[in-house]
């Protein structure tokens, strides 16, 4: 299981390395190669390592995350700041409004817990 998972690890890093390189986001790169190791294409991952990817998964998340926000410039964010905002938001309030009119009839719930829902 430590070889797969230090195999997995060394191919991420080397796709980040060349994908920086050719100009496009690393991150590309290492959900590229995860996808590619992964059980449904070259299965370089071991059946053990497969009891406890969801674990793996939470922490590739974080990971994720993490770096799409260090990747984040403060100057960049002031010139499209409005807009990201905007763009963020618009499709978060119609999908609380959404959930907020059709759960109650489908769920049976009253529309308050509905807005908690949504």
């Amino acid at each position: 299981m430590a070889v797969s998972l230090a195999l997995i690890i060394i191919l991420g890093l080397s796709a980040d390395y060349l994908f920086r390189k050719l100009k496009l986001p690393g991150l590309v790169g290492m959900l590229i190669v995860g996808i590619l190791c992964g059980p449904y294409v070259f299965g370089l991952m071991q059946p053990e390592m497969m009891d406890v990817s969801g674990d793996f998964r939470k922490i590739a998340l974080i990971v994720i995350l993490l770096r799409a926000g260090f990747e984040l410039h403060k100057d960049t964010l002031n010139r499209v700041g409005k807009a990201a905002l905007t763009m963020a938001c618009i499709p978060a309030v119609f999908e609380i409004v959404g959930v907020v009119l059709v759960a109650p009839p489908l769920l049976h719930i009253s529309y308050l817990e509905a807005a908690i829902l949504g």
